[in-house]
């Protein structure tokens, strides 16, 4: 059951009271903002996290003069550290992103479950990681093409017990489509180095942004050395990662053989 009093359950409240103080269904809502009507009712109940081009969409719609837009602002000020905003920015507005994670899922392939075992109860920080999966089930603009390559280390990892462990790796297997994209790179492919996790954002007009990960904090920049050297890096990681139907596979046998 939904926490009533979680920001994510409160924002999807207002929303509902905007929409029928605009006489509005659901249906009515979801063709004007172009967004799906199960999404608009999963953020209503509280199930679903909304995306700032939801937030906006819906302030624009509804004319509520940004309040829904405020509020989502309030509640990410509160989830993530400010050193991470300009990342997430910039992941909203990519057309192509590209991660490599040498210790974990990547945060926007992570379930739900996965998510708690890795931030506990702190539901703030919880509601805004799942928030950022929104962007890739967005129908306007066009969700960004995400291209994953993961340590083979990361699906034997115990993260939160073997259930979570069993639904997070058939979450990848659902979510793999020519949008998105999971590589493996298989144990015994270590490159001298590679430390930590970090990936490459391609925006409109092509601009490039990296991220990243150190022990402390993260860092965004758009410096053109450090991002040609990450998209290097990342193209030789790829090279040594199986391709996409050995990697489902692999991960698939993984899933039976440690986690069933």
């Amino acid at each position: 059951m939904v926490d009533r009093y979680t920001p994510q359950a409160i924002w999807g409240r207002e929303l509902r009271h905007y929409r029928q103080a605009a006489g509005l269904t659901q249906a009515q809502l979801a063709q004007k903002i172009h967004f799906s009507e199960s999404l608009i009712s999963g953020v209503e109940t509280g199930q679903l996290p909304a995306s700032p081009d939801f937030a906006q969409s819906c302030d624009t719609t509804l004319t509520t003069g940004g309040a829904l837009s405020r509020l989502l602002d309030w509640r990410r000020a509160q989830a993530l550290p400010a050193w991470f905003g300009k990342w997430r920015d910039t992941e909203q507005a990519a057309t192509v992103l590209r991660t490599y994670q040498p210790l974990m899922i990547p945060g926007l392939l992570q379930t739900e479950d996965y998510v708690r075992a890795l931030l506990g109860d702190n539901e703030e920080a919880v509601a805004a990681r799942l928030e950022r999966q929104v962007v890739l089930a967005r129908k306007d603009p066009a969700p960004p093409m995400l291209r994953a390559v993961i340590d083979e280390s990361v699906l034997r990892r115990l993260v939160g017990g073997p259930d979570v462990m069993r639904l997070q790796l058939e979450h990848l297997l659902e979510v793999a489509c020519p949008e998105i994209s999971v590589q493996i790179v298989p144990e015994g492919f270590v490159r001298s180095g590679l430390l930590a996790g970090f990936s490459v954002a391609t925006v409109e007009g092509g601009v490039e942004v990296a991220y990243f990960e150190t022990a402390v904090r993260g860092l965004t920049t758009s410096d053109h050395d450090d991002v040609s050297a990450a998209l290097r890096l990342f193209e030789a990681i790829r090279i040594d990662a199986l391709p996409l139907s050995m990697s489902m596979e692999l991960i698939k046998r993984t899933l039976e053989d440690r986690w069933t």
